[in-house]
């Protein structure tokens, strides 16, 4: 039988930052007086439901001027997932013609191009999208083109200038988005945003609280909603507001985007410590995309000899809390369509496992991690020895 797994010698290490990062603790603070005492509908007309109604103005503010754009380009939703449906789907539904992305999406896009027939372009083995290849994909049937800015799985960042080029040269009247739900954190998602005509956030991938995104809606692009009701947000996306979520989404915004230089700076430091460390100590691990090529958060590698399934069981028992790609609603692991679309071999993919730190990793989490990983894998790779009868 296989010898114990080592117990955690510390605190647990939280590496799944990609999936959802910790609240921080003043996006709390300004959460409460909407969830302890103003509980009124921001449609009311009572002095609580103005009171209600000014915070989320405030809020869309803050988030229009983090992100450089107007307010009323800011399309509160309930979810990161809502906010890329409501870009394809409003989009082609609206304007009819195809839509195209690239082969390596998260799935609320991916899912959302196939269902209305879409078109993939094929990536590089570092997750870019191949700019030759959609320059073939696209023509004047092309209504709407969506690339993510940084792969949820890799890390990889898009080259949106470059991108954004072709779209406008090829496909003039196609509509640009970018899933940005991975990338606020790291890069400037303000420049990002003059470079595309929509773009997509998520509140729990910026120390915000889950349950509420926004879509970013450049211009006079107009959508067909995906919720019908009350018509809030100008009839862009009906449903009462949660008041509270767009108070902590905002304040996460702002904060991530205030502290993002520095964040970038401690984050990237640890994460090479820990991918080094990594390498240093596990024989056939890799690094799965160098690291110019993505943000300074990711350090999805892949594990010789041992299958992701069973590292994250352990890594789980022993306090590493890590996945081995994109999360998903039963919590199990099944083949990345993102390194099958990088070309990686099922051999190598069979061993992913995903690290991903954000803005409260620390040097103790980092410790644990390089202490109980190497000893997992070798558990792992040991022969099972036949128990005695």
């Amino acid at each position: 039988m296989r010898e114990p797994i080592i117990e955690p010698n510390g605190a647990p290490a939280y590496v799944d930052h990609a999936a959802s990062t910790p609240m921080r603790p003043e996006v709390f603070e300004a959460m409460v007086p909407f969830l302890r005492a103003n509980m009124a509908n921001p449609t009311g007309s009572h002095t609580p439901a103005r009171e209600a109604r000014r915070a989320i103005d405030e809020a869309r503010d803050v988030v229009a001027e983090a992100l450089g754009v107007l307010p009323g380009e800011v399309v509160f939703v309930g979810t990161g997932t809502e906010a890329d449906n409501l870009a394809v789907l409003g989009v082609v539904r609206r304007r009819g013609g195809v839509a195209v992305c690239s082969a390596v999406e998260h799935h609320a896009v991916l899912h959302s191009v196939e269902h209305v027939g879409g078109r993939t372009v094929a990536v590089d083995r570092y997750g870019r999208i191949d700019l030759d290849r959609l320059a073939s994909a696209l023509d004047d049937s092309v209504s709407l083109v969506s690339v993510m800015a940084v792969n949820n799985e890799v890390g990889t960042i898009t080259p949106m200038a470059e991108l954004a080029e072709v779209v406008r040269r090829l496909a003039p009247g196609a509509v640009l988005h970018t899933d940005a739900i991975q990338a606020h954190s790291w890069v400037d998602t303000a420049a990002t945003a003059h470079l595309v005509d929509a773009m997509s956030l998520s509140g729990h991938k910026v120390g915000g609280p889950k349950g509420i995104g926004a879509l970013i809606l450049r211009g006079a692009l107009v959508v067909e909603p995906l919720v019908f009701g009350g018509g809030q947000e100008r009839d862009r996306r009906s449903g009462t507001h949660d008041v509270a979520g767009i108070v902590g989404f905002a304040e996460a915004l702002r904060l991530s985007t205030m502290e993002r230089a520095d964040t970038v700076a401690r984050v990237g430091a640890l994460r090479d410590r820990l991918v080094d460390g990594l390498r240093a100590t596990v024989p056939g691990l890799s690094e799965t995309v160098p690291r110019d090529f993505k943000v300074a958060a990711n350090a999805h590698v892949c594990v010789d000899g041992v299958e992701s399934e069973a590292l994250l069981f352990l890594l789980d028992r022993a306090g590493v809390y890590a996945s081995a790609g994109s999360s998903c609603s039963s919590g199990a692991v099944s083949g990345s369509h993102v390194l099958e679309g990088m070309g990686l071999a099922p051999s190598v993919a069979a061993g992913a496992l995903r690290l991903t730190l954000g803005w409260s990793s620390t040097q103790a989490e980092v410790d644990h991690v390089l202490a109980v990983v190497p000893e997992v894998v070798s558990q792992l790779r040991r022969p099972v020895t036949a128990g005695r009868r």
